[in-house]
């Protein structure tokens, strides 16, 4: 059983009050002095705190993707990294299917009606990098009267450490942009989810390391480019965006502030404006000063040519820290033309899946207003 599946946490859970019922009714007989019967109530007391405490994680685990398996939980995860070789044109080229889903149950097992997720792992030509990745196509990509249709396409991350899967599971990604395509409220498009994370366990923070990960080019060259070259993505320099949550709404900013020319609007929900440095990054710029300030969104869009892109960042009045630093990264980009900036701002709401599923319909929309494509051929 993996570590989130419903029947793991079943399990805590049913073990966690068989063990508080078990401990109320032995009680009494433990209550003597003796040797044996002190180490039974600690062995209880001990057994039932774990208990609790495993359900109440595997809960935040379910409910945040924090870990997606108990490789990633104990730190084994190494499947995906940097890829040793890779010539052009060998193997299965840079984008493969291996797996595929239904969106929603509504439409069943027909994709002309529900759209379909296809899980796929793609191989960076440029960066040498390997990733999985889930790829939402909406029902139109599927139907007869829309066979030579283009669609537009967003990049759509995690935060770290974050799992692929919670974007269509728990952010319900997919089934989103379904509902308001079928409402009219947007156009129909493509989604790639992912983690920004390429070479777990280590978070690149989608930086270019100095003799490391190219984690950068991997999503403004790459990544693009093996999506366009399989699925039927819009042609022209507005055809994609890119949105994330957390340490993937920093990446989102970053990619569309440094390649505008692929990343026509970018949105972060609940970002941060800075690339940290800490156990989880290791030293991501190698004493490269140049590269550091450039990762840094507030040194870049004070000092470097405005982008000819739409930024969109979203905070919480009471909930988020990032409420300040939002605010004076608006004031910032909002003198700064060409580069446009929108933002949404709840009342209140903490850094959980449960604020960002209140944001991203209207992200959704706003990218789509911002996007062009999507047209029959």
């Amino acid at each position: 059983m993996g570590l989130t599946s419903d029947k793991v946490l079943a399990l805590a859970v049913a073990v966690g009050v068989l063990l508080f019922a078990g401990t109320v009714w032995l009680w009494p007989r433990l209550a003597r002095r003796s040797v044996r019967a002190v180490l039974g109530r600690v062995g209880l007391l001990f057994a039932t705190q774990v208990a609790v405490f495993a359900a109440v994680g595997l809960v935040a685990n379910q409910s945040f993707g924090f870990y997606g398996s108990w490789a990633d939980l104990f730190g084994r995860e190494d499947g995906q990294g940097v890829v040793v070789d890779h010539s052009a044109g060998g193997g299965d080229g840079p984008l493969r299917v291996v797996g595929d889903r239904r969106v929603t149950p509504a439409g069943g097992a027909r994709p002309d009606v529900s759209g379909r997720v296809e899980e796929i792992r793609v191989v960076g030509r440029t960066s040498r990098i390997a990733s999985p990745a889930y790829v939402y196509l909406p029902p139109e990509y599927f139907q007869a009267r829309h066979r030579g249709r283009t669609f537009p396409a967003a990049v759509v991350l995690t935060g770290y450490p974050g799992t692929a899967e919670a974007l269509v599971d728990k952010l319900h990604y997919p089934r989103t942009a379904l509902e308001l395509a079928k409402a009219g409220r947007m156009r129909p498009m493509i989604l790639v989810m992912l983690r920004p994370t390429v070479a777990p366990p280590r978070d690149t923070e989608c930086v270019d390391v100095p003799g490391g990960p190219q984690t950068e080019t991997f999503f403004a060259k790459d990544l693009p480019q093996a999506v366009s070259a399989h699925y039927r993505v819009a042609k022209g320099p507005r055809s994609w965006g890119v949105v994330g949550n957390s340490t993937g709404g920093y990446c989102a900013l970053k990619l569309a502030a440094h390649h505008p020319e692929v990343y026509a609007a970018g949105a972060g929900l609940s970002p941060y404006y800075d690339a940290p440095n800490d156990p989880t990054t290791g030293d991501l710029f190698q004493g490269d000063e140049g590269l550091e300030k450039r990762a840094s969104l507030w040194w870049y869009l004070k000092n470097a040519p405005a982008p000819d892109t739409s930024l969109l960042v979203t905070s919480s009045r009471t909930g988020e820290t990032n409420y300040k630093d939002t605010l004076k990264f608006i004031d910032l980009v909002r003198g700064k033309r060409p580069t446009r900036i929108s933002s949404i701002i709840l009342e209140s709401g903490g850094h959980n899946f449960n604020t960002w599923r209140r944001e991203i319909p209207a992200t959704l929309r706003w990218l789509d207003e911002r996007l062009g494509g999507g047209r029959d051929s």
